[in-house]
């Protein structure tokens, strides 16, 4: 009986070992992959939920932060590990495709001034939208 035991946890620990192994190879493949892919100008998905392009980064020395452009104009440093995946330009159109299937939505397009408004102007627009206008 003790045999048994002792060769059903022999075969269950040859199991995990190679199970391991073999996970910890994709892993590896991936992360390669994605420092391959990674260059300036693409667009990322940080671990955040935040999206982004990126400026700089150095696959070579994960240590070095990353500079990841979120808006135009802002560039955060990130490290390299948040950087959670990269966008593919089909992604984005095959997910707004979904969504315009799912839902019947109507976008419409809405005219927006560009032009600040003064001070004077946004307590007139508040005082306005307070009277129920």
């Amino acid at each position: 009986m003790e045999i048994v035991l002792f060769g059903l946890l022999a075969v269950l620990l040859v199991f995990m070992f190679f199970n391991t192994r073999k996970r910890q190879k994709a892993l590896k493949a991936e992360q390669e992959e994605k420092a391959t892919k990674t260059v300036p100008g693409v667009k990322v998905l940080l671990q955040g939920g935040l999206y982004g392009t990126i400026v700089a980064y150095d696959p070579n020395d994960l240590d070095t932060p990353a500079l990841v452009e979120i808006a135009p104009g802002t560039i955060i440093e990130v490290h390299s590990q948040a950087i959670l995946r990269i966008v593919e330009p089909n992604d984005a159109v095959a997910d707004f495709e979904s969504d315009a299937d799912a839902h019947d939505h109507v976008i419409e397009e809405i005219e927006i001034d560009s032009t600040p408004e003064t001070p004077e102007q946004t307590r007139a627009r508040l005082e306005r939208d307070a009277d129920g206008n």
